[in-house]
Parts: C-alpha cells; sequence; structure tokens
C-alpha cells in the first residue's frame, strides 16, 4: 500500500539557525563527493522527511527535491542587519569597526579564518553586543568585556548570519581596492612587505573568507 507523504521547503534562511546550518555541514563533509547522499541528507534536514521514505522517491520527485533545494540555498545575498533582538534584549552590530576596542580586535583575529563554521557564533558574540543607547539610527552598545557567549548565537537565524559575513566579504574586497588604488604611483619604503604582513592580519583573514558547503555541495 502506497502512502502519501507531504513534503515542505523552508521559506527562507530565516526558518533555520545556526546550529541547525552547522549540523547539516557536518554530515555533508562526512558524504564527500557523493551528491545523491548529500542531496539526501539536506532533504531530511530542511525538509523533514525521514530518511528511510527518501529511498521511496520516484527519480522524477527526487530531481524536483534537488533543483528546489539547489535554488533554495544559493539565496544567501542578505544584508547585514544593525540590530537583532534575542530573548528580548536588543544587540547592534559593532557601529564603528575603525575604532573597534583592542580587545575584540585580538579576540576575532586570532582565528585563522572568517567563515561560517564552529567558531563563527563566537565572532558574532564579539561583533554583536547589547545596545545601551538608541537615538534613531545613532547608537552605542555595551564595551567589549572579553565575554563570549556563542551559545547565545547559535539560535539566531541563518539570514542574520549571512548578512554579517557578506558585509565582511564586500568590506574585505573593497578594503583591498582601496589600498592597491592609494599605492598607485607611490615612492614605496623597501619594507612595505613586512609592514603590511605586520598590519593586515585582519585583510588576510578576510580575503581568505571560505565558500559554504552547501556551495560547495551544489557542485
Amino acid at each position: 500500500m502506497k502512502k502519501q507523504i507531504q513534503i515542505s521547503l523552508p521559506e527562507s534562511y530565516g526558518d533555520i539557525d545556526l546550529k541547525k546550518y552547522l549540523d547539516i555541514q557536518k554530515e555533508l563533509i562526512n558524504y564527500g563527493d557523493d551528491e545523491d547522499a548529500q542531496i539526501a541528507i539536506l532533504i531530511t534536514y530542511l525538509c523533514g522527511l525521514d530518511v528511510k521514505y527518501i529511498s521511496g522517491l520516484n527519480k522524477k520527485d527526487f530531481d524536483i527535491l534537488k533543483d528546489a533545494l539547489q535554488k533554495f540555498l544559493e539565496k544567501t545575498d542578505f544584508p547585514l542587519q544593525r540590530f537583532i533582538t534575542i530573548d528580548g534584549i536588543e544587540y547592534g552590530f559593532e557601529p564603528n569597526l575603525s575604532n573597534i576596542s583592542y580587545g575584540a580586535y585580538v579576540d576575532i583575529t586570532k582565528y585563522d579564518t572568517i567563515a561560517i563554521d564552529n567558531n563563527w557564533a563566537k565572532i558574532m558574540s564579539i561583533l554583536y553586543r547589547p545596545v545601551t543607547k538608541k537615538v534613531r539610527d545613532t547608537y552605542e552598545i555595551q564595551p567589549y568585556n572579553g565575554i563570549i557567549d556563542d551559545d547565545l548565537f547559535l539560535t539566531v537565524p541563518m539570514n542574520v548570519h549571512f548578512g554579517a559575513y557578506n558585509f565582511f566579504f564586500l568590506l574585505s574586497r573593497d578594503l583591498q581596492k582601496g589600498i592597491l588604488n592609494y599605492m598607485k604611483g607611490m615612492d614605496l619604503p623597501p619594507n612595505i612587505k613586512r609592514i603590511l604582513e605586520r598590519s593586515g592580519e585582519v585583510m588576510h583573514q578576510l580575503s581568505n573568507l571560505q565558500t559554504t558547503t552547501y556551495r560547495e555541495s551544489k557542485k
């Protein structure tokens, strides 16, 4: 006897939190280049379909789900959200990155790359802190005290995380272009390479943004 099953996709990345995203990434990596297995994992996590039913899908339905998932996963171009609310508390994104505290700078740059991985929630906890003062678009947030609550940001939806991630990507690209344009035609000191290596740690990290596992699975 055939059983009719209704399958639904999330409407947006706002329906997926960081914890689920990281769990999916971990599972996808375990199956390497097995595209069908990776699609099955995505169907299980994102559509809520028990794995025992996936093998019973006909090829046409499987391909329809595969195409729908790929289209959904490509929509990651979210804007930066300067304000988010977690457990009733309003958090604001670091309003002045050019004047970020030394402690926050050190704690962010200790990671080899800035990517949406197991360290990302820690970075978000540094960049988003409770709002203490707000007047229209101008606001202040709590000074960085070195306390990182990464568990808190595991529950934040992925549209917020992608917005912050994309912001860093665009920032690094614009900074690199600006530096190169500024240096054209200049008489540079012989030790410029060493100077840039010492002072450009953040630039180096931002230029090494990793491609998300979702996009790799699409390939």
